[in-house]
């Protein structure tokens, strides 16, 4: 099976003389489409996957309608994660580059207004008629600001173990363990879920989750933070603010973070902010990186000691590498800054085969980082290089390694300080986009706490937690680069057949992973991890020659790789995966059809929740991964569910629609179910009553 981004037509349309080469993109194009579709309009890769917007099929499409009709749907769809978000002169820029490349003729923007994007942040209110307060508004007014008044603050402790009926950050707690402690929705009753309530919500990309704190469900939606009555999604308040200098990223920020009374949430332009829980109102605001850095916060935040902790990724064209960085919570001022790749002179500073800091590229950390509050330090997972050629090709003097610290890798930071503690590479030298940058989830055990994770390889490492040492691998059995793991150290070797070449190799699995950003959970009860699985997807991977541009890469990128089924597998693409930690083996395995499209939650009811392409989203019995429960949804399950508690109602939610790279790769796995649009809404499920008469 061949899978590429874009389906041959049947209709060929010769493109122009010019298209050999391309003109060179204007800032609006550079600036907000390149990071997706390439400077080159060929589309892009690794986790910023675009189809090619310069191709026959392109002009094919395009060439029987108006030009006027091409502007108005970039700039109603585009960007993807805060559609409609440019000023109509900038669209329109962008979309006459993508006309003329194409040599199709060119349009004039429409006549609406530029949004004003000088302005400040601020709430966003809607003003009432002192005449239509009456008597139900008051009591409406008087129960939603009760709410909000007596909204606890939230200490270090709530978070390291958060009481059962929150929901205090992306995963639950700091350990990341995607897992509730609530029982009343568990084996027994699962099939009586029913919806409760649900919300629209901005449109953009998908893969987020929800806070919930106090009875208060906070929600970022593409730079539209809500407060919502957990039970029943009324609006609390929102606070609005339009992205400025915007680039495409691959995903809005997962999450938000929550302190004291405070929120922090970053954004799609590169800012964090703080927000008052209570009412909404803007505290600081601070910028990480300027525009033209092209870098990007997918990240949600965390809170330690008084610091507001961000992970930065989007290293692609920016030499040097990306970092980790603290800001006080109180007043937004960087308090520290660790960088990812190896500089000269520190541990693996010479790990890049002699190339200068310049020519270092990557190290993106994608996923908030782990804490335990015993050992006080945070988990960070970095990403692998994306320029090759300083790895494959001599340079000009030979360093010591190509390893490529700290790529790959798994550093211990001290939180206060953010000093290295240790740190364990994973992967070295990756030259196939197969990154571990994903979460690190912190389990206790009797010999002490243990760091697990897994790359996109299909094999999870344990780290003692305190130490760095590594401890053993469990390997899913969906690779063939990785020929020998050494019991001892862990270090990983590869088949020397299979490093890139002009020629394609055939490489288990894709770069799009055996698992990607579908987070697993954890229940420390039964010791299961529970893994989103893509089982049936490998790639013929070749090496390309460096070009100048936007993206440093220079290996075939996957809009041009030749994606193919795995050899011998049936057509099951989605795959969830019982791993027990204690015995080290695979406990049960659930297959279907269509593809994994959400993180996994586990409860202490015995159910693990999930989502598919197919718009299903199910609870299973988490001993044996049998369906109990399955409800098809308007859109793809494609955020992070979660679970909380109101007056003694437990809920379980999950953000629908949002189009995000897991539906760029999966889409072709299985065609019949299309990728989700960029419209997201909030679902979430409750018990519904018992029939009259009936027994528990």
């Amino acid at each position: 099976m061949v899978a590429t981004l874009v389906v041959a037509m049947a209709t060929m349309v010769s493109l122009p003389a010019q298209s050999e080469k391309t003109a060179e993109p204007p800032a609006a194009y550079s600036e907000n489409c390149a990071s997706c579709h390439g400077m080159a309009l060929k589309g892009a890769t690794g986790p910023n996957i675009g189809p090619a917007l310069r191709s026959p099929e392109f002009a094919a499409k395009w060439r029987a309608k108006p030009a006027a009709e091409f502007l108005a749907f970039v700039h109603a769809t585009m960007p993807l994660a805060q559609p409609g978000s440019l000023d109509p002169a900038t669209s329109a820029e962008a979309a006459n580059f993508v006309l003329a490349a194409n040599g199709l003729p060119t349009g004039q923007p429409g006549a609406e207004a530029a949004p004003d994007l000088s302005s400040s942040a601020d709430q966003l209110v809607v003003p009432v008629r002192e005449q239509d307060k009456d008597a139900g508004y008051r009591t409406a007014l008087a129960e939603r600001t009760a709410l909000l008044e007596r909204l606890p603050a939230v200490s270090d402790t709530q978070k390291e173990k958060p009481a059962p009926e929150d929901w205090l950050s992306w995963r639950g707690n700091n350990a990341t363990h995607g897992f509730s402690a609530l029982d009343k929705i568990n084996r027994s009753n699962a099939a009586r879920l029913t919806l409760a309530w649900s919300n629209s919500l901005e449109p953009g990309t998908a893969a987020i989750a929800p806070i919930v704190h106090g009875g208060v469900m906070f929600v970022n939606a593409g730079g539209r933070i809500m407060a919502l009555d957990a039970r029943n999604g009324d609006l609390l308040w929102q606070f609005s603010r339009p992205a400025k200098g915007l680039r495409i990223p691959i995903s809005q920020t997962r999450s938000i973070a929550i302190s004291g009374t405070s929120l922090y949430i970053s954004t799609v332009d590169n800012h964090i902010l703080a927000l008052d829980a209570r009412s909404g109102k803007l505290l600081w605001d601070h910028e990480v990186a300027p525009p033209a850095q092209l870098l990007q916060l997918t990240a949600a935040p965390i809170v330690v000691h008084g610091k507001v902790i961000q992970a930065v990724s989007g290293c692609q064209s920016f030499g040097g590498g990306c970092y980790v960085l603290a800001l006080d919570a109180a007043t937004g001022r960087e308090a520290w800054r660790f960088l990812t790749i190896a500089q000269p002179g520190q541990p693996g500073g010479d790990s890049w085969n002699g190339a200068p800091p310049e020519e270092r590229y990557g190290a993106s950390v994608w996923v908030t980082p782990s804490y335990d509050a015993g050992l006080n330090l945070l988990f960070v997972g970095v990403a692998q290089t994306y320029k090759v050629s300083t790895l494959l090709d001599p340079q000009k003097r030979k360093g010591k390694s190509t390893d490529a610290l700290f790529t790959n890798a798994t550093l211990a930071l001290d939180p206060d300080s953010g000093k290295l503690v240790w740190h364990y590479q994973h992967m070295p030298g990756d030259v196939w986009d197969l990154d571990w940058s994903f979460e690190r989830t912190i389990v206790d055990t009797p010999q002490g706490k243990v760091v697990i994770n897994g790359g996109k390889v299909g094999i999870f490492d344990a780290l003692d937690a305190k130490s760095g040492r590594y401890l053993w691998s469990f390997d899913l059995g969906l690779q063939n680069l990785i020929t020998r793991i050494d019991p001892k150290t862990g270090r990983k070797s590869y088949d020397p057949k299979l490093m890139p070449t002009v020629a394609p190799k055939l490489i288990c699995p894709a770069a799009s992973g055996a698992r990607n950003w579908l987070t697993t959970a954890y229940d420390a009860k039964t010791q299961r991890l529970f893994i989103p699985v893509f089982p049936t997807i490998c790639m013929h991977y070749s090496r390309r020659p460096p070009a100048p541009g936007l993206m440093a890469k220079d290996v075939m990128g996957e809009s041009e790789v030749e994606h193919i089924r795995r050899p011998g597998v049936d057509d099951q693409h989605g795959m969830v995966a019982a791993l027990n930690l204690s015995t080290r083996t695979i406990d049960w395995t659930a297959r279907r059809r269509a593809p994994e499209a959400s993180a996994i939650l586990a409860t202490a009811g015995g159910l693990i929740f999930e989502g598919s392409r197919d718009r299903l989203f199910r609870a299973s019995d988490s001993d044996t991964g049998a369906t109990l429960w399955q409800a098809r949804l308007p859109n793809v399950p494609g955020g992070l569910p979660i679970s909380y508690a109101v007056d003694g109602v437990q809920y379980v939610a999950i953000v629908t629609g949002g189009k995000t790279p897991i539906d760029l790769f999966t889409t072709a796995m299985a065609p019949e179910y299309p990728a989700s649009d960029t419209s997201r809404q909030i679902m979430v499920f409750r018990l519904a009553p018992k029939p009259a008469g009936e027994f528990p």
